[in-house]
């Protein structure tokens, strides 16, 4: 994978800053999107769904580490977080909040750019396959789920229901944009309801999370 195929989110609260990191190196990229905190960021995180983020971690509102353990959450986005701060307390944070990488300010351009190759290789690896937890993953490639490495034999329909869960993975996905995609016909709630009874019954009652009257998401579950 070329760095020219990702969309990358840079998060960063000052302003000269980012705007020279963004001249420097937003060409290189399918995509560079800014925001100047947390907040933003996670914002523009969920609106866009970038391939990998590089963040500050000392920004007003969200600093940069809070901001990273909401979108590992979710997400298996690589972070990168570029920090002036070396002490141990920063670093450990760091490590808790699942960051993949950690370059100390000032930072040289090359060297960044070389940490966004080397993941963008990793990311390659990974891409096909989505790891859920618990022992969950789903190829895209092949279209199928498997539970600790067992191919859990899927209808059409829930083969569908799935994909467009994982398609927009740690976020709720409306009854309405299930039916036009799932159903394309008119269906009801209870309907919808019974048929994710049933695909609970292949999986388990965590696999899918809802909320009545809003919809279904998956969230990637660390053991």
């Amino acid at each position: 994978m070329d760095t020219r195929d990702l969309r990358l989110l840079y998060v960063e609260d000052e302003d000269e800053i980012r705007n020279s990191l963004s001249e420097a190196i937003s060409d290189e990229f399918k995509s560079f999107i800014t925001a100047s905190n947390g907040q933003e960021g996670l914002k523009k995180f969920k609106k866009y769904k970038p391939d990998i983020v590089i963040t500050d971690i000392s920004m007003p509102v969200l600093d940069g580490l809070e901001m990273s353990k909401e979108i590992k959450a979710t997400s298996c986005a690589p972070v990168i977080v570029l920090s002036a701060y070396s002490d141990k307390e920063k670093l450990l944070r760091a490590i808790d909040a699942g960051i993949d990488k950690y370059l100390i300010k000032p930072i040289d351009i090359d060297e960044l750019m070389d940490v966004v190759a080397i993941i963008a290789k990793e990311k390659i690896a990974h891409i096909k396959k989505v790891d859920l937890g618990y022992g969950y993953s789903f190829d895209k490639e092949k279209k199928e789920l498997y539970k600790d490495g067992n191919l859990i034999a899927l209808t059409k329909k829930e083969l569908l229901f799935v994909q467009v869960l994982i398609k927009n993975l740690g976020a709720f996905v409306m009854y309405d944009d299930l039916k036009k995609v799932v159903w394309q016909k008119r269906t009801s709630d209870a309907a919808i309801r019974t048929f994710v009874k049933r695909l609970r019954i292949k999986t388990d009652k965590d696999f899918i999370k809802n909320i009545s009257g809003l919809g279904y998401k998956i969230v990637i579950r660390n053991k």
